[in-house]
Parts: C-alpha cells; sequence; structure tokens
C-alpha cells in the first residue's frame, strides 16, 4: 500500500509540474538596481524593424500575441499562427507555426522564412527604448508598436 501511496503521490507531483503555467514576470535580482519585473506585452501589435541589424523590405511582417498566448501576424507574404509561451528571466518559447500557402517572389518568400525560423527559434525577449527584441540562436529580430 506504501508503495502505490508514494507512486502516485510521485505521479501528481510530475503532473502538476507538466501542467504548471508558465511565468511571466520577471523578478528584480537581490540587492535591487536591476530592472523591476517585466511582464511580455500581449495584446499589442509589432511591426518588424530589423531582422539581424538588416530592415526588411517590402511590406513589413508583423507580430501580436493576445492573452490566451496566441501569437500570430503577416510574415511578408503569408499570414501565420503559432503558441507562444513568455517564460521567467525573459525567456520565451514558440511552438511550431502554421502558414499559409500563398507564394510570392522568391526574395520575399526567403525573407520570410528567415523571419518565421528567427520567431520559432527565439529563446529570450526584452522591451527596450520602445522595441520589442526577440534573440536566438538564428536570428536577432526586433519590432516597434505598429500603428494600424
Amino acid at each position: 500500500m506504501k508503495s502505490i501511496t508514494a507512486r502516485l503521490f510521485l505521479a501528481l507531483a510530475l503532473l502538476s509540474g507538466a501542467f504548471a503555467s508558465p511565468t511571466f514576470a520577471q523578478k528584480a535580482p537581490a540587492g535591487g538596481g536591476g530592472p523591476q519585473g517585466k511582464v511580455f506585452p500581449v495584446n499589442v501589435a509589432w511591426e518588424l524593424v530589423s531582422v539581424n541589424g538588416a530592415a526588411p523590405e517590402g511590406e513589413k511582417p508583423t507580430l501580436q500575441l493576445d492573452s490566451q498566448l496566441r501569437m500570430r501576424g503577416f510574415g511578408g507574404c503569408n499570414t501565420f499562427s503559432a503558441t507562444a509561451y513568455p517564460l521567467k528571466n525573459q525567456g520565451i518559447t514558440v511552438g511550431p507555426v502554421a502558414v499559409t500557402s500563398k507564394t510570392c517572389d522568391k526574395a520575399v518568400m526567403e525573407a520570410e522564412k528567415v523571419y518565421l525560423l528567427g520567431l520559432r527559434t527565439a529563446l529570450q525577449w526584452d522591451v527596450s527604448g520602445g522595441l520589442l527584441v526577440l534573440r536566438g540562436e538564428k536570428a536577432e529580430l526586433k519590432f516597434q508598436r505598429a500603428l494600424f
């Protein structure tokens, strides 16, 4: 009986951790002097300013994350959606990206591919100087608030 109870307790502990909701705020470091807790800006429309320091050409890609953690936007040719989870310490993880299948000019499609790969592989986020910055292994994406 003890063995079954112990296994049940362990299973419940593991499941509760697996289904815990992501932590959105970053706590200020001990001793002060650091930034106050930052919260990912949900329900804000963003427009891409640069990918790895280069300004996008043509119609600018967009991004928005709603309060239900659904990310959606425009990639330069197609619209996309995904689920994104802002994490503590300004981490972020983005799930698989669903994209419409419109075909555009080859250069536009390549730029969209780089943008969406940058979103999908983003690991950190920050808001600084009015810009949203997503950083990962594949790209650094900078956004400004959209006016639409």
